[in-house]
């Protein structure tokens, strides 16, 4: 068997999960690596990453260089001699870095792979509708998420499961599948296959403002699996047009209800605790929401104090 010195590297709370199992493993954990401070929100209070945060409170040696080909950063990662790094929701890295131990560098995605390589793999999972999802183990090479892979683990996606609730159990999945990987690895029996390529592969693009935004002309199972598919986070979007107000709204909990009707797709109808937005096929039920410069709050409660005329429509 061999005796495994880790360094870890990763940055959001997904990585955290992963790091914690390792931790309690009673692994050996060389350092962690993580993405530099930086400021955020109204005030640029400077901010820490999920990953830092924890090993801070478990006392690991932290790294967070600004550039990984750094002479200074690729001088102090070999002393600590490390013999396998593990990488979840980090950056790519270039080759000094991942061909540095011995025993390789090794990847947890999110997804299925060859399927949705990308940035964004388990909301991109939901929002295309996918009924089964899982995480993959791979060793990492000089492109993106194509290395050769170790190891994959498969789980159902729930009709009305949120991304949210995908990412937890992902996560504990991932913490299993990375455990089995060190045991293969530590005990010589991994045996990595290289990925089948195909050109209809599906791409878990990065997540920005357009492909956030709501499109009416879709059906409404497309529109309901992507609000679902980006709830909690970064959340679905859409203009509220009253009058004269154009207003950004965050859709969050809604209920899709297929259904003939006579109204535009994008007609709102409000009444004094609901509200509903029409699509081609149906209405979604808008449980949950948030208005410009308001917090996120449940239709009944902003009904009580905020008033849409008859004319309200969505864009």
């Amino acid at each position: 068997m061999k005796k495994l010195k880790i360094v870890f590297m990763g940055t959001p709370d997904f990585a955290v999960g992963i790091l914690d199992t390792i931790n309690k493993n009673k692994y050996e954990i060389a350092a962690v690596i993580t993405a530099p401070d930086k400021p955020s929100g109204r005030g640029q209070k400077v901010s820490i990453s999920a990953v830092k945060a924890y090993a801070l409170a478990n006392n690991l040696h932290i790294l967070q260089p600004i550039n990984l080909k750094n002479e200074d950063f690729l001088s102090e990662l070999k002393s600590l001699n490390a013999n396998l790094q593990i990488v979840v929701a980090f950056r790519m890295l270039p080759d000094a870095v991942w061909k540095m131990p011995k025993l390789g560098t090794f990847n947890l995605h999110a997804s299925l792979l060859p399927e949705y390589r990308g940035a964004a793999p388990i909301n991109w999972a939901i929002i295309n509708g996918e009924l089964k999802t899982g995480v993959t183990t791979f060793f990492i090479d000089d492109k993106i998420d194509t290395g050769a892979i170790i190891l994959k683990k498969t789980t159902e996606i729930g009709t009305t499961e949120i991304v949210g609730q995908l990412h937890d159990r992902l996560m504990l999945l991932g913490s299993t599948a990375v455990l089995e990987t060190l045991s293969l690895i530590e005990n010589e029996k991994a045996t990595p296959s290289i990925q089948t390529e195909s050109k209809v592969l599906k791409t878990a693009y990065k997540l920005n403002k357009d492909n956030c935004k709501i499109d009416w002309s879709k059906t409404g199972a497309e529109i309901y699996n992507l609000i679902r598919g980006l709830n909690p986070y970064p959340a679905a979007w859409t203009y509220f047009i009253d009058g004269e107000n154009k207003m950004n709204v965050k859709l969050f909990d809604v209920a899709f209800t297929e259904q003939k009707h006579l109204f535009e797709a994008g007609k709102i109808v409000v009444t004094k605790k609901e509200i509903w937005i029409y699509t081609l096929d149906g209405y979604m039920d808008v449980k949950a929401l948030q208005m410009p410069g308001k917090r996120k709050m449940d239709a009944k409660e902003l009904l009580n104090g905020w008033n849409f005329s008859d004319e309200i429509k969505v864009n």
